[in-house]
């Protein structure tokens, strides 16, 4: 199990990867097409994340992980002027909130069912993954993709094998266990069975599927925004399949 970046560190990271898409939209057509994203245009992805950031800065500044903010406590999600200075406002709403928040105090989160914390740690740990593999869809998008810089692609290969597909529920197909290597030296081990998806599980055995790749490809791969071919996979490949088709329906 690799160790989640301080809580200091997550919100550099929100920054820098906020401010990494922005200059990636900067100069580029705001109707362009996004390829992760096919149905959005770059307008719309910055806009996304805006929105996404200035939510959980009143779900967090609201310190009750009991449910999310009633109606009329949600924010305007809409962008309105300059496009950029908005989206550079609503990075500092997240990160003023985080910021006056204690690691471990309480905030609603959609992750309940894989046991990870209702924190704001927690939210601002997704948040530096949503911000990256948005920076990566605005830099794909006018041609110049960069990696994941990959402090934040090893966390994010833990946070998604443990939040993400610990919400979907059961695995629907033969039980197995698939292993992921990073090259720079991290590697995870993903349990699924009838019981869900479990990373890093106590119990031993050998794994069916192995990934292959860099942190930033596994992340990519993960989030779909790569194709299957873009990583190695060796063993039973059809897992690998499986389990990307999986994050897909679900």
């Amino acid at each position: 199990m690799t160790p989640t970046p301080s809580f200091p560190e997550l919100l550099s990271l929100i920054e820098a990867r906020s401010e990494a898409l922005r200059e990636a939209a900067g100069p580029a057509d705001p109707e362009a097409r996004v390829p992760g994203c096919p149905e959005w245009s770059l307008r719309d992805l910055v806009a996304h994340l805006g929105g996404v950031q200035r939510f959980w800065a009143v779900t967090v500044s609201l310190a009750d992980d009991s449910a999310p903010p009633p109606e009329e406590q949600r924010p305007d999600r809409e962008p309105h002027g300059d496009l950029l200075e908005w989206s550079a406002e609503s990075t500092r709403l997240l990160l003023t909130a985080l910021g006056a928040a204690r690691p471990d105090a309480p905030s609603w989160a959609w992750w309940a069912g894989s046991g990870a914390p209702l924190t704001a740690g927690a939210v601002a740990r997704h948040q530096v993954q949503e911000a990256a593999v948005h920076a990566f869809d605005a830099q794909e998008t006018i041609g110049k993709p960069e990696p994941i810089p990959a402090a934040v692609a090893v966390d994010g290969v833990a946070e998604f094998l443990s939040v993400f597909l610990g919400t979907l529920g059961p695995w629907p197909h033969r039980p197995a266990r698939v292993a992921f290597q990073a090259i720079e030296g991290p590697s995870w081990t993903l349990d699924l069975s009838p019981s869900g998806a479990h990373a890093d599980p106590a119990a031993s055995g050998e794994p069916v599927t192995r990934i292959h790749g860099t942190a930033s490809d596994l992340v990519l791969w993960l989030y779909r925004r790569i194709a299957l071919s873009s990583v190695r996979i060796d063993g039973d490949r059809a897992v690998a399949e499986q389990l990307r088709e999986w994050s897909i329906a679900s």
